[in-house]
């Protein structure tokens, strides 16, 4: 697949896309982390305080080793912290920290795109796992029926990056709200902590982009969409 140049028309805007919102997300996150909160409370703090306000007590706070590596684990009922997060009290760690308490809160209020994500993970890593192999194999052997598996196995993946972005966005959308209700940021603070979220959401709009065109390229490549199996 990477030798071949036409997979290179299809992923190149979706591979410059998430370059791009890469950048923003990290640019962002770097200059609001030199900002700190009028609330003094740090990323930790202010998960707990978003979480306890909500009459979520059962979910653990916990710091996790590397950059941006902040999410929580609905099966532990665990969010993990990265330093720069969990120990911080700048404006992107109150806003990043939020924005996972805001999954907390979602798997607490049994959120259903939560749940169907949730559900979809086995699928979607066997879809990453497998698609390539069987769809590369079946263009060998001329298998259609490979070929097929493969687009399906990989159909499932991009299902799963689409239903993570109404999980995302709510997710930020909760922590918005609770960010200025519980006295985290002051309203003018927030507008700054809202664009970390905004940026890092738009990483998973370049993730939704970049696996519909490799989609696009499978569909073409098999024939499909009016390309050639060669």
């Amino acid at each position: 697949m990477m030798l071949d140049p036409v997979y290179f028309i299809f992923a190149l805007p979706g591979l410059l896309f998430a370059m791009l919102a890469s950048f923003y997300v990290k640019t962002t996150f770097a200059r609001y982390a030199k900002v700190s909160a009028r609330s003094g409370m740090t990323g930790a703090q202010a998960a707990a305080e978003m979480l306890n306000r909500s009459g979520v007590y059962n979910v653990r706070i916990e710091r996790v080793n590397g950059f941006l590596s902040d999410h929580y684990d609905p099966s532990a009922r665990v969010l993990r912290l990265s330093p720069e997060v969990y120990d911080s009290s700048s404006l992107s760690a109150i806003g990043v920290a939020c924005h996972e308490a805001g999954h907390a809160l979602q798997h607490a209020g049994n959120y259903a795109f939560l749940g169907l994500r949730t559900a979809l993970v086995p699928m979607a890593n066997l879809g990453s796992m497998l698609s390539y192999p069987l769809f590369f194999i079946g263009l060998l052997l001329s298998s259609m029926p490979l070929v097929k598996l493969g687009i399906l196995l990989f159909s499932a993946a991009l299902l799963f990056t689409i239903v993570t972005l109404p999980v995302e966005w709510n997710a930020s959308s909760r922590a918005k709200q609770a960010m200025v209700n519980c006295g985290l940021v002051t309203p003018s603070e927030a507008s700054a902590s809202a664009s970390v979220l905004n940026a890092a959401f738009m990483t998973y709009v370049a993730s939704v982009i970049s696996a519909l065109l490799t989609l696009l390229y499978y569909l073409f490549r098999a024939g499909l969409l009016g390309g050639r199996r060669d």
